[in-house]
């Protein structure tokens, strides 16, 4: 089997050089994918740099890749070769456990990351378990497709999972690379939809991607005049801010659910949680199921990320650019 060459990480922090590994014998049960484009998503940044302490090096990085089908294993037959795909956070589960067997393999506890201890998708090829390998539907263009795969099941699964509809009230906190996929997927459930923003210059972006209302995060008179009129607020932002604040923004029964990572414990006081029996809550990405169910709806719907593109070998650049916050708002690579 030939090396594959991708774009490696070999020590925290460092800049990605050139790489190559042996992947050894293809699994039964495994696909090649021939990558054709990889979004830069921040959990990549937070890899590279090993915040989380899980990063083994030398490792390329990359989970949210979209290519070709490029070799089936010997008990695959849900894919073919040549077929597009997508291939997001996790390339495999047990298959065994409590969750996979309720078809919540995101929720596995020997879950395996797509670039967590293997390597991932800033190269020409990747392999992953064929049920992880989601075909992606034609009306959806590749480099616009590829953030999807990450940042996009990481808000629709937590608005499926609280059962946003027609009637619910969602508030978007944040319009970066989730929020602005956040507010497209709310707005097509038929939610009425406020972006929170602490840029104030982003209200008309906000309102163009499907935003009813907006408000300014940093003046407290606005933030006052939303008390209670939220049914479920999803943070995207991974800024510290005051979360007491937001909690007071839900009605009774409402829940404000975690995507993004503030760097600092979340502090809230417990009776607004008693009181109107509130809740906070967390979600990871969603199960293979929700990926194409997710991959399905952005495609009838016409939900797109917004994306910048980059030659795969200008990864460096792009990743600099990320970290200064410069992109808008979501960098992918092509090969």
């Amino acid at each position: 089997m030939a090396q594959i060459q991708g774009l490696a990480a070999h020590a925290a922090g460092a800049e990605l050089l050139p790489f190559h590994y042996d992947p050894g014998k293809l699994g039964s049960q495994e696909v090649e994918i021939a990558i054709t484009h990889c979004g830069i998503c921040h959990s990549d940044l937070h890899l590279i740099s090993n915040d989380w302490g899980i990063s083994h090096f030398p490792f390329i990085p990359g989970h949210e890749i979209v290519g070709t089908v490029a070799a089936v294993g010997s008990e695959t037959r849900s894919l073919e070769v040549g077929q597009r795909v997508g291939l997001g956070w996790q390339s495999n589960s047990c298959g065994q456990c409590e969750w996979c067997m309720r078809g919540l393999e995101n929720l596995c506890p020997d879950a395996e990351g797509t670039c967590v201890h293997r390597n991932g998708g800033y190269a020409e090829r990747v392999r992953a378990n064929a049920r992880f390998v989601i075909p992606i539907p034609d009306a959806l263009d590749s480099e616009q497709a590829a953030p999807l795969l990450c940042g996009g099941i990481t808000v629709y699964n937590p608005l499926r999972i609280h059962g946003i509809n027609p009637s619910s009230r969602v508030g978007i906190v944040g319009i970066g690379g989730l929020g602005h996929i956040a507010i497209q997927f709310a707005r097509v459930f038929g939610a009425e939809v406020t972006a929170f923003s602490t840029s104030a210059g982003k209200e008309q972006e906000a309102r163009a991607l499907g935003a009813h209302n907006f408000v300014n995060s940093r003046e407290s008179k606005a933030m006052k005049e939303v008390a209670g009129s939220m049914d479920f607020i999803l943070n995207t932002a991974n800024a510290d801010q005051d979360w007491g604040i937001y909690l007071q923004s839900l009605r009774p029964t409402g829940t404000l659910c975690f995507v993004g990572v503030p760097p600092s414990p979340v502090c809230v006081h417990a009776f607004p949680l008693i009181s109107g029996q509130r809740t906070i809550s967390g979600s990871p990405v969603g199960s293979p199921f929700r990926l194409r169910e997710m991959l399905d709806v952005a495609a009838r719907h016409g939900v797109k990320a917004t994306t910048e593109l980059f030659a795969m070998a200008k990864a460096n650049e792009a990743i600099e650019k990320l970290k200064k916050n410069k992109v808008r708002y979501r960098a992918v690579l092509a090969n």
